[in-house]
């Protein structure tokens, strides 16, 4: 058995790729009763003859939507105009992200169709996120994020995923596609999860989604997950404060000071979604 890293999958096939060999293999049919399901970047192990997985390393981390395995940071591609940028999916991309101890990172595509004033509105926001502790970028100086680390793309269809990646790597030649001005979203050009060698670490390319949830996350997750909250919790009347009901709630205080109020706002979104 040799130990690899699964980098592709489309259907029953995984492609694992052994000191730089690749194998397309078969998961073998324990997985299935044992509830397991082989994701693109598991580490495993591998019968290079037979062409079967016979084994999946622990897991560091792992989303549901894209489905993938050992992630070290998450680059959330949002889009300023077509489709429109929505504060509440970066917040709620975000809080999932962090609750997977993933590291999230911003960056806001088609700055270019933005007017002087839209834009300035635009990065007093990103301001904000930088000020708590997030990187934003908005140019292709996010190159600089990439060296030895597993990275996935989340956002919108549409949003410049591909696009963003094919100007990273101009060898990719990623299909990219247009947006749907009806729906307001784009069409979706990336139809499996697959590791890419970029920028001397591995990036992956994804489908791209418009709904997401808090799948198994309480409100209690949601509220550790909103960071900069952690700052000023100790200060509240209560100590398990959820930050809504309850009286002297310092981040309630803190609103339009240091809490940006959209911040707040769909903080009390995602807890009554979850509680539904």
């Amino acid at each position: 058995m040799t130990e690899g890293k699964i980098v592709k999958q489309i259907s029953n096939d995984y492609t694992v790729n052994v000191n730089n060999k690749l194998y397309v293999c078969k998961a073998r049919g324990k997985f299935r009763n044992m509830g397991i399901t082989p994701l693109v970047g598991d580490n495993a192990l591998i019968d290079c003859n037979a062409k079967y997985i016979i084994e999946i390393k622990k897991r560091k981390n792992e989303l549901i939507r894209p489905s993938i395995a050992n992630v070290d940071q998450a680059v959330i591609v949002m889009s300023n105009k077509i489709p429109e940028f929505s504060l509440d999916l970066l917040d709620k991309l975000i809080c999932i992200i962090e609750y997977n101890n993933i590291e999230p990172i911003i960056y806001v595509s088609k700055t270019d169709l933005l007017d002087e004033i839209e834009k300035n509105n635009l990065f007093k926001i990103l301001d904000y996120y930088k000020k708590i502790g997030y990187r934003v970028y908005a140019d292709l100086s996010i190159k600089e994020v990439f060296k030895d680390k597993v990275t996935v793309f989340v956002g919108q269809s549409g949003a410049g995923k591909s696009t963003l990646l094919n100007n990273l790597d101009s060898t990719l030649e990623l299909l990219t596609g247009d947006v749907s001005y009806a729906l307001g979203r784009g069409k979706h050009t990336t139809r499996h999860v697959e590791l890419l060698e970029v920028l001397g670490g591995l990036i992956a390319d994804t489908p791209g989604f418009s709904k997401i949830s808090f799948i198994g996350m309480t409100k209690g997750d949601i509220r550790d997950n909103f960071i900069e909250f952690n700052n000023y919790r100790e200060y509240c009347k209560y100590k398990d404060c959820m930050h809504n009901l309850e009286d002297d709630c310092m981040i309630k205080k803190e609103i339009n000071n240091n809490i940006l109020k959209s911040r707040y706002d769909n903080y009390i979104k995602f807890i009554s979604e979850v509680e539904r």
